[in-house]
């Protein structure tokens, strides 16, 4: 069976010598041009520590194709970051990016007729944006993540990226100085890597992993560590594997291998945002799953890790203790996960960790055990009622308790929120309404993870809850509610809430409500009116007229 399905056609088809002039062009050798294609499809760029490293990885996967009989040919895609966008309208093109991202990595695989795929991504659309480009070509394909960032450390305290963010909050109440705020941000992120607690970077990377679309530890490997390095030296014998077994995206993600993502992602304490991404690599994929297949795995999975931005510790401390295939294996024991499903090594997860160690648990370290867990079910809480008839998303930890209370604070943007924060305007007991920012009406549905740390920078994490059409990032904790759905630039009822209004977030309950009546609400919608935004261009444009609701994964393509 030729291993060149695809790539004949540009470098052995007699009938197309335009194709194979060009090849020769760039130097390409007679043994390469007889080798099967693979694209290494590079996120890097030089502006943040999550991607900065990330063309070097790609150089050492181009370079070590050779020894399985390869040819490696790199190509760039994008990456927004988050940390460095955040609070500025440069993130309403973070989420939108991972579309970006998918779209450039199937446009080039099958337009250059190449015969795989490696994607080396590393920050948090990277890695479901890179997936889903790679479903969507249904070619042998690998995604290497490119590793956490080690924690930071000023005057003893471990820090990380969220250290900042909160630092700000500190700043605002005046309970931190000029020299300590400098310190924190200087040394909050030591370096390469994406952010180090369980935020939705590690969050997708272990959740992929659980997929099946990762080599084993790819998730939890040190960005810095030789690990790392071993890993894209080796992942074209994998890649070989996959060519030569022709095992691809469809043989590999099924609904049992989403329902082991999220398994992993949830009693792992992950991102919210798992779940718009988790959805869209489903429905790229073709598999039936939504959020209501979310929320049935949410009630019957325990939380275990006691990972920031709500617990003690990073990634890293994963690493040292076995990583997540030593998670995995420990869950995999105890009947929450599917062995049989395939992986890309060739073989099925059960036979990936059959010679590997569970990893030790205990109430004082990184994993808990499954009989004394954080949570007893997920704290991925998928929500409903007047206030989101299609569904919310909270992430409760139950260090903030199970419900919250209180008279809507209402704005109609993040800056309006920011503002009052910093100007002392927040009051004890409220529920901050941040809307108009959902994927429609931000466009692009931008993170909130400036104010969530400014509230808690500022000594009212557990006195102030807030909701939104919008979504957090996977380093947001407190009483927070997301991904309300229909959001308030449709029509949603978030966009009909006024001051005063009484919010009940009940997370026992599942229920997101107003205390208004249906004809008190059907009463304002009457005198609602859309957000206009006529500055509109280009890619947010697009992205407005295109994407699909938060419970539908944000998805571009529905249509």
């Amino acid at each position: 069976m030729t291993l060149k399905k695809h790539s004949w056609e540009i470098s052995e088809n007699d009938e197309h010598p335009a194709g194979k002039a060009m090849l020769y062009a760039t130097g390409m050798s007679d043994k390469k041009m007889k080798q099967p294609f693979v694209g290494v499809a590079s996120c890097g760029y030089e502006s943040n520590p999550c991607n900065m490293h990330l063309n070097d990885f790609a150089g050492l996967i181009k370079a070590s194709s050779q020894e399985y009989d390869l040819t490696g040919l790199v190509f760039n895609t994008i990456g927004i970051s988050d940390g460095t966008t955040m609070g500025t309208l440069g993130m309403r093109y973070s989420l939108v990016s991972r579309e970006i991202i998918a779209d450039s990595i199937e446009s080039f695989i099958i337009g250059h007729s190449f015969d795989g795929c490696v994607s080396v991504a590393g920050c948090d659309k990277n890695m479901p944006g890179a997936l889903m480009g790679m479903i969507r070509t249904d070619r042998p394909s690998i995604l290497v993540y490119g590793g956490t960032i080690a924690s930071g450390n000023y005057k003893g305290e471990k820090l990380n990226i969220v250290s900042a963010f909160e630092a700000f909050g500190k700043r605002v109440n005046g309970n931190i100085s000029d020299e300590d705020y400098d310190g924190v941000m200087r040394n909050a992120c030591p370096g390469k890597g994406a952010c180090g607690g369980m935020y939705t970077a590690n969050t997708m990377s272990s959740a992929i992993e659980a997929m099946g679309m990762s080599l084993p530890y790819s998730s939890s490997y040190p960005a810095n560590s030789p690990e790392k390095l071993r890993e894209c030296r080796e992942v074209n014998k994998y890649m070989r594997i996959l060519l030569e077994k022709d095992i691809k995206p469809s043989d590999i993600i099924t609904k049992k291998s989403i329902e082991n993502a999220v398994t992993v992602a949830i009693a792992l304490g992950g991102s919210t945002n798992a779940v718009m991404h988790i959805i869209a690599i489903a429905r790229t994929a073709g598999v039936e799953f939504n959020i209501e297949d979310f929320k049935a795995i949410n009630a019957k999975t325990p939380m275990l890790g006691d990972f920031k931005p709500s617990g003690k510790f990073m990634m890293e401390d994963l690493h040292e203790q076995g990583g997540v295939p030593a998670f995995m294996k420990y869950m995999l024991q105890n009947g929450f996960l599917h062995g049989d499903c395939m992986t890309v090594t060739g073989q099925t997860l059960e036979e990936n960790l059959k010679d590997i160690e569970p990893v030790t648990v205990s109430m004082v370290n990184v994993i808990h055990p499954l009989e004394n867990p954080i949570k007893a079910t997920g704290h991925l809480c998928i929500l409903d009622g007047n206030l989101a008839p299609e569904g919310a998303v909270a992430k409760i930890t139950g260090k903030e308790g199970s419900s919250f209370t209180g008279p809507a604070h209402v704005f109609d943007s993040e800056q309006e929120a920011n503002d009052a924060i910093r100007d002392h305007k927040v009051q004890k007991g409220e529920v901050l309404v941040i809307r108009n920012i959902g994927p429609k009406g931000g466009p692009g549905m931008p993170e909130m993870l400036k104010p969530t740390s400014m509230i808690i920078g500022a000594g009212l994490g557990s006195d102030v809850a807030l909701i939104t059409d919008g979504r957090f990032s996977g380093g947001t904790h407190g009483f927070v509610v997301g991904h309300v759905t229909p959001e308030a630039w449709s029509g949603g009822p978030i966009g009909l809430v006024k001051n005063g209004d009484i919010i009940t977030i009940d997370a026992d309950g599942l229920k997101l409500s107003v205390a208004v009546s249906d004809e008190e609400l059907a009463e304002r919608k009457k005198s609602w009116k859309q957000k206009e935004m006529p500055e509109l261009q280009g890619t947010l444009k697009k992205y407005n007229k295109l994407v699909s609701t938060a419970s539908e994964g944000c998805v571009t393509d529905k249509f």
